[in-house]
């Protein structure tokens, strides 16, 4: 049965070896039978082993383009044949297998698949080299406080080297990686992108790891889930009370009342004002308010005695 090379490997004549390279490489791996269960793919299959190595083949190629299929495998006489032409008759070995194998190196293409955001792509040991990982690769994350408390988009360039569609050569991309910070996530979160790493023939690229950094807030110290706001006073409101404005990270402003006499070791604690909980960011911890009480330097002698007759009282 007559076939088109060109066409089984859907490129025009005018594809470089390059164009052949990838053509062969996107269809062997759509209709290989192992990965393909449609009628008929095993067939497609042969077909484009024939095409890629009639047309991978300078001298085949040559006999192909001027005298055609017939031309081929009928054999052309040494007279006619010229320019390097393929003289003699053309077989297909008819293994389209050893074809694949040839072309990505490995007797086991499909050992390595990877499914990141990209149609599928894979890489082959070269034969009798045992296949590692690279060490992961680890990067901070710097995030401030408002960033985990109400959670984010970040996207991080980089920059990996990545093989090529002709198989042994590879180049350097830029990719965009998309981190979704959840509400709640905490200093020493790890974000895991499987093998974004380097590529490599005979290697499994490593993967990268981002780890959250907390950046110092102004206002706020975080302690687990709670949230820690310092307010300094003078010694005057800790002993007769007073009210406290405090500015939350999600814009409300809390006026609290303290009426209780505020010691050194004194605390007040405000249920559900503080951070998300990252495993159900609509439950929260606690703000907690700690006082900075601002004693006098120096009392002179008159003062001394009016906070020695104040405190006299019985209380």
């Amino acid at each position: 049965m007559s076939c088109d090379y060109y066409e089984t490997l859907e490129i025009n004549r005018s594809a470089t070896d390059s164009d052949i390279k990838k053509a062969y490489r996107r269809l062997a791996l759509k209709f290989h039978p192992s990965r393909n269960g449609e009628a008929g793919s095993s067939e497609i299959f042969v077909q484009l082993g024939e095409a890629y190595d009639v047309l991978s083949d300078p001298r085949k190629k040559a006999t192909y383009d001027k005298f055609g299929e017939e031309g081929l495998k009928g054999g052309i006489p040494a007279e006619i044949a010229s320019g390097g032409a393929w003289s003699s008759k053309y077989i297909y070995h008819g293994n389209p297998d050893k074809t694949f194998r040839q072309f990505f190196g490995c007797d086991n293409p499909f050992a390595d698949f990877l499914t990141i955001e990209s149609p599928l792509e894979f890489s082959c040991l070269q034969p009798g080299v045992k296949r590692t990982q690279d060490s992961p690769i680890e990067r901070d994350l710097h995030l401030s406080l408002d960033d985990l408390f109400h959670g984010c988009i970040k996207k991080i360039k980089i920059s990996r080297r990545v093989m090529n569609e002709d198989g042994p050569t590879s180049s350097i991309k830029d990719k965009i990686l998309t981190i979704e910070v959840k509400p709640g996530w905490k200093e020493g979160t790890r974000i895991i992108f499987s093998k974004e790493g380097d590529q490599g023939p005979n290697s499994i690229p490593a993967d990268i790891v981002f780890l959250v950094r907390e950046k110092p807030h102004h206002l706020f110290i975080r302690q687990h889930n709670d949230l820690i706001y310092k307010a300094k006073i003078s010694l005057e409101m800790a002993l007769t009370g007073f009210s406290l404005d405090v500015q939350t990270l999600d814009g409300r402003l809390l006026t609290i009342p303290v009426n209780d006499i505020v010691d050194p070791s004194y605390k007040k604690v405000l249920n559900g004002e503080g951070m998300p909980l990252p495993q159900d960011p609509s439950q929260r911890g606690d703000l907690i308010i700690a006082f900075d009480i601002a004693f006098p330097e120096k009392l002179c002698a008159e003062s001394k005695n009016l906070i020695k007759q104040a405190l006299s009282f019985k209380y």
